[in-house]
């Protein structure tokens, strides 16, 4: 998951900035990162 969000961008500064963004932005690579093990471990 610091992978993704690294690639998006999201930092610690957003963090800083504008909390419940940063927030969204790492829900969001949390839940690419959780649809790639299912894919990859479980369906495949």
């Amino acid at each position: 998951m610091p992978e993704l969000a690294k690639q998006y961008d999201v930092a610690e500064q957003l963090k800083a900035e504008n909390q419940m963004e940063w927030v969204r932005q790492m829900n969001a690579c949390k839940a690419q990162a959780e649809e790639v093990v299912k894919a990859e471990l479980i369906y495949d």
